[in-house]
């Protein structure tokens, strides 16, 4: 029987991140990461969060809103594999899906009143700022947490591939001091596409108000400007 399902949006993520590159390929990589959950105004209830202070994780479920396509297609290329090898979209944690949802483990380091009601400050999200999120649930260790599991394709952590970064520090110093690590494992991840290896080009994406800007020639990332961004992200994490 064929269903459909209205779902709107509880709150929406405010990051660094103003595109999708750049941002993490998965939760967690990048702890030092912060970030908030901003309720939408019919949602800013501190009764909905009661309890949820005894959790140091959640799991957020949330929308790839940034691509969103008319049709799905049943393989996709994962970018882990280069992108030269096709798997079921079943298969992989791929964006462009049949429903573009996705899942986030995040950890939870306050609850805080603002203008804005109860806001959650979180560490270690994969999210672009303004992602809609559908909804969030806390973290059960006993049942969350499955050591034996097996990856797959994807069974090593790419946070055991870092590339060596190099970030002169005439331009380090334009970035806000409480931003400098998060950013330095971001770029350790080597942000760019995996089918993506031209030592010439330079690249860049957009964080905490700045752009930055760097090259990758081998296991060496270097950054070659630190610009103050056109497109601001909607408020300080």
């Amino acid at each position: 029987m064929r269903q459909e399902f209205l779902m709107k949006p509880i709150a929406h993520i405010r990051s660094d991140f103003s595109s999708k590159f750049g941002v993490p390929r998965q939760s967690g990589l990048v702890d030092t990461l912060e970030a908030l959950v901003i309720f939408e105004p019919e949602y800013r209830s501190s009764d909905a969060l009661r309890g949820l202070e005894g959790f140091s994780h959640l799991w957020l479920i949330w929308v790839f809103h940034q691509a969103i396509r008319e049709r799905w297609s049943p393989t996709v290329r994962p970018p882990r594999l280069g992108g030269n090898a096709r798997l079921g979209v079943f298969a992989t944690r791929s964006p462009f899906r049949p429903n573009p949802i996705a899942l986030s483990a995040v950890a939870l380091t306050g609850i805080e009143d603002a203008d804005e009601g109860p806001v959650l400050r979180i560490r270690g999200a994969d999210l672009v700022d303004g992602t809609p999120i559908l909804d969030l649930k806390p973290y059960l260790p006993y049942a969350d947490c499955l050591p034996q599991a097996q990856g797959g394709f994807a069974g090593s952590s790419p946070a055991g591939e870092v590339l060596k970064v190099h970030f002169p520090p005439h331009l380090l110093n334009r970035v806000p001091l409480e931003r400098r690590n998060a950013l330095q494992e971001v770029l350790a991840l080597d942000p760019r596409p995996r089918y993506q290896d031209c030592p010439q080009r330079v690249y860049g994406f957009g964080f905490a108000g700045l752009e930055i800007r760097f090259s990758v020639e081998g296991d060496r990332l270097t950054v070659r400007d630190v610009i103050p961004g056109n497109s601001m992200p909607s408020g300080n994490p």
